[in-house]
């Protein structure tokens, strides 16, 4: 009973200020991850051979680069430069452009199967290069690339964790706090790990809302 009351009053609201700045970094986050994502993913297919170059080597670094890597770079090196970041602008950052690397691979292969007659159909109507990525081929691409977008979403959720290696404390940086001046580590990180499952949760239940919301019958090729 102790146990349970100690919970209620004093780890409860102290992880729940570092649930709301987990959201308050995760849902920007997310959004500029995805905006990146589309954009490179539409310069890596339909780009001019230097933005083509210039699109893989931005992927081949955020995707190669460790995530704690690039905060450390955000936060600690960019200050070299005359550059500061706050630990939040710094770990929106890194988590936006990481997070928008991997999302332009999915994008990249939505857009590398949608068919070649649809793209020939368009120009022969008189679209531009520019009409009939966006009207066209871009709205199917982002119907098959969500499921793996959203798989990003995911891991977003549980690699801003990691944002309190910069000093954003956030529901792990409390965790961590808590457990530190209690020495109940096994107890809290529990329930840590408990709130993180539940965020994977909804946000899982949310996406396969938007999947269906999106998707025509008939369209998405399902395996056999």
């Amino acid at each position: 009973m102790e146990e349970l009351f100690f919970i209620k009053n004093d780890v409860m609201p102290v992880l729940i200020r570092g649930l709301i700045v987990s959201i308050q970094l995760i849902i920007p986050s997310a959004l500029c991850g995805l905006l990146i994502g589309v954009f490179i993913g539409v310069l890596r297919v339909f780009g001019s051979v230097v933005t083509r170059r210039l699109a893989d080597t931005y992927v081949m670094i955020f995707r190669g680069f460790p995530l704690i890597v690039q905060l450390f770079i955000w936060y600690f090196g960019l200050p070299h430069l005359g550059i500061y970041l706050s630990p939040y602008a710094a770990s929106v950052v890194a988590f936006s452009l990481c997070s928008g690397a991997y999302h332009s691979e999915y994008i990249r292969g939505a857009l590398l199967s949608i068919k070649r007659g649809q793209l020939m159909a368009a120009q022969a109507l008189g679209f531009s290069k520019v009409k009939m990525v966006f009207s066209i081929v871009l709205p199917q691409a982002i119907r098959r690339a969500l499921p793996g977008c959203g798989n990003e979403v995911i891991y977003l959720i549980k690699y801003s964790s990691l944002a309190y290696m910069v000093t954003c404390i956030e529901l792990t940086g409390k965790g961590h706090t808590i457990a530190s001046e209690t020495f109940k580590f096994t107890e809290i990180f529990i329930i840590v790990g408990i709130i993180y499952l539940f965020l994977t949760t909804l946000a899982s239940w949310l996406l396969r809302y938007c999947e269906n919301r999106v998707r025509i019958p008939g369209f998405e090729h399902h395996a056999v």
